[in-house]
């Protein structure tokens, strides 16, 4: 595997296993407002571009609902509250972070999950080794994954020269948005997306382990 400079990770599905506080904020919300609850397959497949689009697809007729701000609403509060319950980092993803950070790496994470939440989710997991994380914050100018801006700003945070940084991600969106910013993406499968869906999207390198980084 080729040593790069920079590492800039995707969060849920790469770093952290995240689905069962995700399923959990999903059917609290559902379940409050009388609406069928989803399974945690569905709500794997509902991941990868943002919160908002998560809830879209788990609220019956999505945004078009009449109460589908309010559901919406009950769920980002609710997961603020318990984005830590049952969430863990996958086996071996502190020890990989630390080998890098080691060996002089800068690393940082993008995701598009709302910033409070990514931030926290950093703060206390990856402490001493992740130095920026970029949530989604359209209403300041800055669009969510796919489009390139995340890691862009990342990058410029950092302070750090592209050609010498990769991405890493578990999904299809994190191939389009390592494509958008001019990066090469390594895909992890033990995320939330499996080979045959990566192959389907595009990947190309693929690891099995974090071992596999360092």
């Amino acid at each position: 595997m080729q040593q790069y400079r920079t590492y800039i990770f995707d969060l849920d599905g790469t770093l952290l296993d995240t689905l069962d506080d995700l399923a959990a904020a999903v059917n609290y919300a559902l379940r409050t407002y009388g609406m069928s609850e989803r399974s945690r397959d569905e709500v794997r497949r509902f991941v990868g571009n943002g919160v908002r689009m998560l809830m879209a697809r788990a609220v019956p007729d999505g945004e078009q609902n009449p109460l589908f701000e309010t559901v919406f609403d009950t769920f980002c509060q609710y997961y603020l509250n318990h984005s830590l319950d049952m969430t863990q980092p996958y086996d071996g993803i502190p020890e990989m972070l630390a080998a890098l950070k080691q060996r002089g790496c800068r690393l940082a994470v993008v995701s598009n999950k709302f910033c409070a939440a990514t931030r926290e989710l950093c703060r206390h997991f990856f402490p001493d080794t992740i130095e920026v994380a970029v949530g989604e914050h359209e209403a300041e100018g800055i669009r969510k994954k796919p489009a390139p801006d995340t890691v862009n700003e990342a990058l410029s945070l950092l302070g750090v020269d592209r050609r010498h940084a990769v991405y890493v991600g578990d999904s299809d969106v994190d191939l389009q948005t390592a494509s958008n910013a001019g990066l090469p993406c390594i895909s992890v499968l033990w995320g939330f997306r499996d080979k045959d869906f990566l192959l389907a999207h595009g990947a190309t390198t693929f690891i099995t382990s974090p071992k596999a980084l360092y």
